[in-house]
């Protein structure tokens, strides 16, 4: 294993573009946690006959394995940067939001979380975990919630993914100065330290019995409305890092990893209770070999969409373990999550143990790498990244 990293002594290379700050800046603010939370047409197609375009080949590895590599539009489909599955070009090359989502058992059940692309799931304080839902599918969805406010150590995230971030409420002595630089373009709802409030992206739903809290939702074309606004710019940079290499079509994943260990029950906080965040609720999830997909799980349930009733599933689940620290009384917590540190990737029903990296600043994704320091392939479909505070690592499970 390489050796772990933090943020506070991250080398920089390769300044990108649009959400860079300076290495000084970077210097001060990586290791950043949390405070105090304040709540509150596609044009018409034409009658012209196209030329018909041949499928793209996967392009091999060095190791052989086809992945996807170039993206091509194919009759107006093309490969999702996030899933690697075949999607309008339109949602492909548009950048995505990231919706901040509580995940304790008093907001639940979650609405429209099952069309992200991509879950983050980290501790926050209190010791539970709190999910940041990536999406690019958004247009057929009305509303997206509850959500939640903000921790830096997502948005540093959020940023790697290019993604607009979208929170109600926010840590005030650890997110205000982050979260409205001109670099961090949010969608944030109108509470006292949020500078450039965006109150037409937030609606409160009715829901009796629910705390206030868990009663804000981000309705999406208040959320179109606000972007236009804010005059944010919808299209990748030019120097675009996709977070996953995919395994191409017509091939798994897994039969790149043939002798590695199976798994069919994963625990981030492990089976029993503990102060790491995932003890609180002890999610797990389950692998079907017949449809290839990881089944969440969390307190005993299954954890469902609310939209439709369908329980949470995924292609592959991700443990990054990540440096944390208490910051104050309040039990608010830091991540480094820039660096390097241990990683699992669970895909296919196989463990393949390695490591991650981010070195080229805020506006690039953490990569994972297998132990022989090649870039692990995941399995198209949709991915749950588990952010593993390191110092309760002993807790995973996995068998």
């Amino acid at each position: 294993m390489r050796k772990k990293i933090f943020l506070f002594n991250k080398p920089l290379r390769g300044a990108r573009l649009r959400l860079m700050i300076t290495a000084g800046v970077l210097a001060g603010m990586m290791l950043t946690g949390c405070g105090k939370t304040e709540e509150p047409p596609q044009p018409e197609p034409s009658a012209e006959k196209i030329e018909e375009q041949p499928t793209p080949e996967p392009e091999p590895t060095l190791t052989g394995f086809p992945t996807i590599s170039e993206r091509e539009a194919v009759d107006g489909k093309m490969q999702s940067y996030l899933t690697g599955e075949w999607k309008d070009e339109k949602v492909v090359t548009r950048r995505p939001i990231a919706v901040m989502i509580p995940n304790n058992s008093p907001a639940m059940p979650q609405y429209g979380i099952s069309k992200a692309s991509i879950i983050y799931e980290a501790p926050v304080e209190g010791r539970i975990t709190r999910l940041m839902a990536v999406f690019e599918d958004f247009d057929d969805l009305d509303r997206i919630g509850p959500v939640r406010s903000s921790r830096d150590y997502f948005v540093y995230v959020a940023m790697g993914y290019e993604a607009i971030y979208c929170n109600w409420g926010l840590a005030r002595p650890y997110v205000e100065e982050l979260i409205n630089r001109d670099t961090v373009q949010n969608i944030s709802a109108a509470v006292e330290g949020i500078y450039n409030p965006a109150h037409e992206a937030f609606a409160r739903v009715s829901r009796p019995g629910y705390a206030t809290e868990f009663t804000g939702y981000l309705v999406i074309d208040g959320m179109l409305e606000a972007a236009e606004r804010l005059s944010y710019d919808w299209e990748y940079d030019d120097a675009y890092v996709p977070p996953f290499t995919f395994a191409g079509d017509d091939v798994r994943a897994e039969d790149n990893y043939e002798d590695a260990q199976d798994a069919t029950m994963i625990y981030p906080g492990g089976s029993e209770g503990n102060k790491g965040g995932y003890g609180a609720y002890n999610p797990y999830f389950e692998y079907n070999s017949e449809d290839k997909l990881y089944y969440r799980y969390q307190n005993g349930e299954e954890q469902i969409d609310e939209l439709d009733e369908s329980q949470l599933t995924v292609s592959n689940v991700v443990f990054q373990y990540c440096h944390g620290e208490v910051r104050d009384d309040h039990d608010y917590l830091a991540f480094g999550v820039h660096g390097e540190g241990d990683a699992i990737v669970f895909t296919g029903g196989k463990v393949i143990k390695g490591t991650w990296e981010r070195y080229d600043g805020d506006a690039t994704p953490a990569k994972f790498f297998d132990e022989d320091g090649e870039e692990i392939i995941f399995n198209q479909g949709k991915t749950w990244v588990c952010n593993i505070w390191e110092e309760y690592g002993e807790f995973v499970e996995y068998k």
